[in-house]
């Protein structure tokens, strides 16, 4: 019985474990592929951050070894340098670098781009390059050479040593101090050296390009918990706000706000932040179940329209809408006098089966909620006109206010219209005549 049994049991034995060793085997090559993969896509991006650096030195010197009146080259050189800049960002966000502090460099980068975007958009014939422009671009030449030199150090340490960056991720994954690694080693010398640097005035417009937005700095003055519950109330038209959840957000930041939650029932639940400052609604979301339709879009916007004349938001104008089951968001912009005022937008969720109002986004509107004096327009609309595409047909005009690429309010005007079987919008400046932006609607 026994002879019997091993003979049918042991060939099956056999079978297993030489199907285990083959599963093994076929994971482990799996497993060695992947990692294989992921050092070369670190390689590689390493590599070309190594190479965009010393680019973007060389690209440095040759906006510097022009003529100041070289206007044309100015600008070749600049979009060259953003070009690389952006380059060099991307490859950074590609290696495993997220807890170290090479946050400095990061910065530097970011700001190099925006500067070098900016001056090279701008019309140099008449704005040309200022001679404290001409000083930062001399000194981020000087920054970029040590910093492409440090770089190199590094690039021929990995070669020379046959170094891994998985074991860069591992390293830093396990958090264990101090992070011996070379590579690791070479990167914090890097941003060490960066943060040693002098601080550069990078002008006004980059500053406003990476501005933040501060909830302390909106108008009205502090709230309680419970003001917060009795504007949540309001909004919503309930009295009862015993059932309403207050939770503080991002005391001490410049994000300090109300979260209020009522949980109704599990299919229904309202979620509402407001600011602790001022008491602004910044968004609220009603996830009930919308069955049904019963509206079409232009009643739905009607109501959205109600909905925001009771919460003081006056002088609305829907822009643009998307519906999707059974729920229609639409875009809204206040309109002073004849002039759309795009920077401030109200984005407001209806649902189609009774008009109510079950999301709400203010953000742009309560930031770009302030007095402002805007000049008359240079151009005649007619004369604006004459910039178009010839095969532009136009379809309306209007005059609005837009966020160009430097974060700055300029007066445009707007026209809407098809080109190529294809709907357009296209914002000419009121006062240069150029296109300032274009919108495919």
């Amino acid at each position: 019985m026994y002879r019997r049994l091993s003979a049918v049991a042991f060939p099956i034995l056999i079978i297993a474990l030489v199907g285990t060793a083959l599963w093994g085997y076929q994971e482990h090559q799996e497993k060695n592929s992947i990692l294989i993969k992921s050092e070369n896509q670190y390689q590689r991006a390493f590599h070309n951050l190594s190479f965009e650096l010393d680019q973007l030195h060389t690209e440095l010197g040759n906006t510097l070894a022009v003529n100041s009146s070289s206007r044309n080259f100015h600008r070749k050189c600049l979009v060259n340098v953003w070009r690389i800049t952006s380059e060099a960002q991307s490859d950074i966000n590609q290696l495993p670098l997220t807890l170290l502090p090479f946050d400095k460099t990061e910065e530097l980068l970011a700001n190099l781009a925006s500067f070098s975007y900016s001056a090279a958009i701008r019309d140099l014939s008449d704005d040309p390059l200022s001679e404290k422009e001409m000083e930062n671009l001399k000194s981020l030449y000087e920054r970029t050479g040590e910093i492409s030199n440090e770089l190199r150090s590094i690039q021929s340490n990995v070669l020379r040593d046959n170094l891994r960056w998985m074991d860069v991720e591992v390293a830093i994954a396990s958090e264990q101090e101090p992070l011996d690694n070379g590579i690791i080693d070479g990167f914090k010398t890097v941003d060490k050296k960066v943060t040693e640097y002098s601080e550069i005035d990078w002008g006004p417009s980059n500053t406003q390009m990476f501005h933040n937005r501060d909830y302390n700095q909106l108008g009205g003055s502090s709230i309680s918990p419970e003001e917060a519950k009795e504007i949540a109330g309001n909004i919503l038209n309930m009295k009862q706000t015993e059932q309403m959840k207050v939770y503080e957000n991002g005391k001490g930041t410049e994000y300090h706000t109300y979260n209020i939650q009522i949980n109704n029932s599990n299919e229904n639940s309202i979620e509402m932040d407001i600011t602790a400052k001022g008491g602004h609604v910044v968004w609220f979301m009603n996830s009930r179940p919308v069955n049904g339709k019963k509206l079409d879009v232009n009643q739905a916007k009607e109501k959205a329209l109600e909905a925001l004349e009771q919460m003081g938001f006056k002088k609305m104008k829907a822009v643009s809408f998307d519906q999707y089951e059974n729920v229609v968001s639409f875009a809204f912009v206040t309109k002073m006098d004849d002039i759309i005022i795009y920077p401030q937008k109200i984005s407001v969720k209806v649902a189609l089966d009774n008009g109510e109002v079950v999301g709400m986004q203010t953000t742009d509107y309560i930031f770009a909620n302030h007095e402002r004096s805007i000049e008359p327009p240079k151009l005649t609309i007619e004369e604006a006109k004459k910039t178009l595409n010839q095969n532009f047909k136009v379809e309306s005009t209007d005059k609005a206010l837009i966020l160009n690429d430097m974060n700055e309010e300029i007066l445009c005007y707007e026209f809407l219209g098809e080109i190529n079987s294809q709907l357009y919008r296209i914002y000419i400046n009121a006062s240069t005549g150029m296109e300032e932006k274009i919108e495919q609607v």
